[in-house]
């Protein structure tokens, strides 16, 4: 199958993992991709921001910069039409983006089906986050284009039924999470020896990964690390960087606990396991409440123990005390009674790593699954358009 792979997603960061990822187990099922991209992705490292784009999102009214992002769907229209003349795809695979229509136009153009990803409501998350200069525009564009596209894939149920209610109950909609790469995110045979890798043997370890941001609320961990009932011999890593690493280094020092963490900073991909399989404890201590967190996935691949916020979202793939620990999102005390619970009890860290590890298997939460169910459902949509075809032209008979 030739599919037009099309996003605008600049950041080098999870974002790009789940593109990256995808793409490469839909190459891996014999499928032939042409992707239609941002140039300015090409080369950048893992981490880097969006260069130029992000200087004119701080700088420009936010009306201009946004009346820009619908403006350059007339050049994005162009680069996918130029595209699908030479490669004469079968179908087109779009990861949703603000302001973003190009993809619904060339899919109608050429009565090509579009399989639309959704990771996020993003008129309500930049509303929220960031504020719109052009809301009516910026909910016009999103409904438009989740009803224009035969099958929305969304993340989460949580996602899902946002989707419905936007743009209709009558909206096909397939929900395909996050994934990982088990050849890449092994169970580790010895922990012991990672830490050993990074100088942390004889710890417990605390672990996150990824861009760390103030809504993820990582400063509680170091509270916890500070309080009494907490041992002396837990160490908190960071691997990534983020908004808030420079204050959480501050609260460290404040502490008393410079010893006890390290911020290696971001660090290669390929090289992000070897640091995960050093952690004892996985945190996810904070989550948007439709998202499908990448880290997540990661971690139960790894077989950590995690905890994590009992909400909706995480609840589609973590059963509290069976292969995670949840504790109550609204509750700094559930959170710090949940983790030191897992510092205290080993027995149970083990319990809970073996059977993170097994739900990847058992729930098919790996890219290669997932590049099945799009394969499946491109195949559903080309065959009903095909057989829609043969019956026109049967109808069409004298």
């Amino acid at each position: 199958m030739r599919i037009l792979y099309h996003h605008r997603t600049r950041s080098r960061d999870g974002q790009a993992v789940h593109i990256e990822e995808l793409l490469a187990a839909l190459r891996a099922l014999g499928h032939e991709i042409r992707v239609v991209a941002p140039p300015a992705t090409e080369g950048a490292d893992f981490g880097a921001d969006a260069g130029l784009v992000a200087s004119l999102k701080r700088w420009l009214p936010r009306q201009i910069y946004e009346l820009l992002e619908f403006a350059y769907n007339f050049i994005d229209y162009r680069r996918l039409k130029s595209a699908a003349e030479g490669f004469r795809p079968d179908i087109i695979y779009e990861r949703y983006n603000l302001y973003t229509l190009a993809g619904v136009w060339l899919a109608r153009r050429r009565r090509l089906p579009l399989l639309l990803e959704v990771n996020a409501p993003l008129v309500h998350e930049r509303a929220a986050f960031g504020g719109l200069g052009l809301p009516a525009l910026a909910r016009w564009t999103e409904r438009k284009a989740w009803a224009s596209a035969d099958t929305v894939l969304p993340v989460t149920q949580v996602l899902a039924e946002m989707v419905r209610a936007e743009a209709g109950a009558s909206i096909p909609v397939v929900v395909i999470p996050n994934g990982v790469d088990p050849a890449a995110f092994a169970r580790p045979v010895d922990g012991a020896a990672a830490k050993a890798r990074l100088g942390l043997s004889g710890r417990i370890v605390l672990g996150f990964t990824g861009f760390v941001r103030d809504w993820h609320r990582v400063d509680r961990v170091l509270e916890v690390m500070a309080s009494p009932e907490c041992p002396g011999n837990v160490h908190f890593l960071l691997v990534g960087d983020g908004t808030v690493r420079a204050a959480l280094e501050e609260q460290a020092r404040r502490l008393g606990l410079a010893d006890r963490v390290s911020f290696p900073g971001v660090v290669p991909r390929s090289e992000i396991p070897d640091y995960v399989a050093a952690f004892d404890i996985a945190l996810q201590p904070h989550v948007v409440a439709y998202a499908s967190p990448l880290k997540l996935f990661e971690y139960l691949a790894l077989g950590r123990a995690v905890i994590a916020p009992d909400t909706p979202n995480i609840r589609e793939v973590l059963d509290d005390g069976e292969n995670g620990l949840l504790f109550d999102p609204a509750s700094d005390q559930s959170f710090r009674d949940g983790l030191l619970r897992l510092i205290r009890d080993e027995a149970l860290r083990d319990r809970l790593g073996r059977a993170a590890h097994a739900t990847i298997e058992r729930r098919g939460l790996t890219w290669h699954h997932n590049a099945e169910r799009v394969t499946r459902l491109a195949e559903q949509l080309l065959a009903r358009r095909a057989g829609a075809a043969i019956g026109s032209q049967v109808g069409a008979r004298p």
